[in-house]
């Protein structure tokens, strides 16, 4: 199983942003980062300046969004869609994306019921809620509970 250090995981997005500036070939997966770091560019320049920021620590706490971690949940809920894991996933994304007319929108919705499920996890030290989250994605789609 992958599982990056924080510090491997933020070099991956500084470097496929390089790449990407730079007009060098991209893999698949460096593409779909950059094309989700398009949709951000209020993080631009943050991916100018690694140097600067590779150690920064964000705090919720204080309203700041970590744009490593919103970048990777992007990948993660891209990498969900394309398998369709958890099954219903799709149909659920589907159905917010034509709700909400926007399919970045409706990645942001997706976001939300995925963060309350690693969240609700982590606090009650349980594996993820799978029916939570797909209930939850039913819900911002307007579609009955299944």
């Amino acid at each position: 199983m992958f599982n990056p250090t924080r510090d491997q995981a933020r070099n991956f997005f500084f470097d496929a942003w390089a790449k990407f500036r730079a007009g060098q070939p991209l893999t698949d997966l460096e593409a779909l980062a950059v094309e989700h770091m398009g949709r951000h560019p209020e993080y631009h320049p943050v991916l100018d300046q690694p140097e600067r920021y590779r150690e920064r620590d964000w705090q919720p706490e204080m309203g700041e969004t970590n744009p490593f971690l919103h970048l990777a949940m992007h990948l993660s809920i891209s990498e969900q869609l394309s398998i369709d894991q958890p099954p219903g996933v799709q149909a659920r994304y589907r159905a917010l994306a034509s709700r909400l007319a926007d399919e970045h929108a409706a990645q942001h919705a997706v976001m939300d019921c995925l963060a309350e499920m690693i969240w609700q996890a982590q606090r009650h030290n349980r594996p993820p809620d799978g029916v939570a989250y797909l209930d939850c994605l039913a819900k911002k789609a307007g579609l009955p509970s299944p």
